[in-house]
């Protein structure tokens, strides 16, 4: 990576550029482009990768029944077809990730960042040649027509996981289509809720810093939801914030009766923007807050925002999204946040891995079982 950066650099222009003419969004072109920072911070995440203890061949536990010595042992989980959108440095991290933990992988981008994504594959093969290890477990399909997808997705002799990351379209396609099995990496709609008893000025800039920090990511807050007796404090004064970074607020009724906002639609609880956009409803209570989460969220990251325990172990204990918070922006939902060193995409299900999906997350495990001649009685 680091001795291709110029050409990465290069090859990413292109994409922007033709992004760009196609008018597409300004946040989506921020998840495309690359910059010499953030080629810095993929180089980064190999080193931290590499610094991981590689868990394949760990005894998660060890016992002895009927005589015999029963372990259960980490081990990969075989070829895995990563499918993506947008993202070049998805290209990377499910590489080292799938790497690491003794998988090959089989990576299919999208057509608007396919020349990104074959100038980051011809640097990981040429660090793969130059480490004595098989180019071929690293691939990519050149070919953007969709059909071949549908292909990958139905090819069970050769992968074992399909991970698609992108936008719901393209999730739904996935699991819809595939035969083989799929950690569905969901749709980010993400909720914060602004308690009554939630100090006000350090509120507004976790709101902010979720919802403008990087817009056009997954865990970026998509609906703001205040409680009644905060609202009239709070709502003017995240207003002029967020009119710093030029963010469109769509506001409930009661929302409206306090700041001069764009009306909110049915449609609006349940967008995942990825841009500049933030749906605010205000609330009589935490349990309605729950009740709407329940209802919209795509259960990926939700946050509570107060000083009272009660509520936040009544917010914390009541939703079951992958990832939820106390005090805290939702952008954290990552997996070098968490510290796994990188992630793969963030599953919102509940088998086999949620949350991000790290090194573990990329394993199985299978039972090595030791005797003297046993049989069965």
């Amino acid at each position: 990576m680091k001795e291709n950066k110029e050409t990465i650099l290069s090859d990413n222009a292109r994409d922007v550029q033709a992004a760009k003419k196609n008018k597409v969004k300004a946040s989506l072109i921020d998840r495309l482009a690359l910059n010499p920072k953030r080629i810095d911070g993929m180089i980064t995440a190999c080193e931290n990768v590499a610094g991981l203890n590689d868990p394949v061949g760990e005894v998660i536990k060890s016992w002895v029944q009927n005589g015999l010595r029963i372990s259960q042992i980490r081990v990969p989980i075989g070829a895995i077809g990563m499918v993506y959108e947008s993202r070049p440095n998805v290209t990377l991290d499910a590489t080292i990730l799938a790497l690491k933990t003794g998988n090959p992988v089989l990576l299919r981008g999208g057509s608007d960042a396919i020349y990104s994504n074959l100038s980051i594959t011809r640097a990981i093969k040429e660090g793969l040649s130059q480490s004595g290890l098989p180019e071929t477990a690293v691939e990519i399909i050149e070919d953007t027509d969709r059909e071949n997808v549908r292909e990958m997705l139905t090819a069970n002799q050769y992968l074992s996981l399909i991970i698609p990351r992108g936008g719901a379209g393209l999730i739904k396609f996935v699991v819809e289509n595939s035969t083989v099995p799929v950690i569905e990496t969901g749709v980010g709609n993400c909720h914060i809720f602004v308690d009554k008893d939630a100090n006000i000025a350090k509120s507004v800039a976790i709101i902010k810093n979720a919802k403008t920090q990087r817009p056009g990511t997954c865990n970026s807050v998509e609906t703001l939801l205040v409680h009644e007796k905060i609202a009239p404090a709070l709502l003017p004064s995240l207003k002029s914030v967020l009119k710093e970074s030029n963010v469109e607020i769509r506001g409930c009724g009661k929302t409206s009766a306090i700041i001069d906002v764009k009306k909110a639609e049915e449609d609006d609880w349940r967008e995942e923007f990825l841009d500049y956009i933030l749906a605010v409803k205000v609330v009589k209570s935490t349990d309605e807050a729950i009740e709407h989460i329940q209802q919209y969220s795509s259960g990926h990251s939700e946050a509570i925002l107060t000083e009272n325990y009660f509520n936040a172990m009544r917010f914390t204990n009541a939703l079951d999204s992958a990832a939820v918070y106390v005090n805290a922006s939702t952008r954290y939902t990552d997996g070098e946040q968490f510290g796994f060193g990188g992630e793969i995409g963030i599953s919102t299900q509940k088998l086999h891995a949620r949350g991000p999906v790290g090194l573990r997350e990329l394993t199985s495990y299978k039972y090595i079982v030791l005797g003297h001649y046993h049989v069965r009685t």
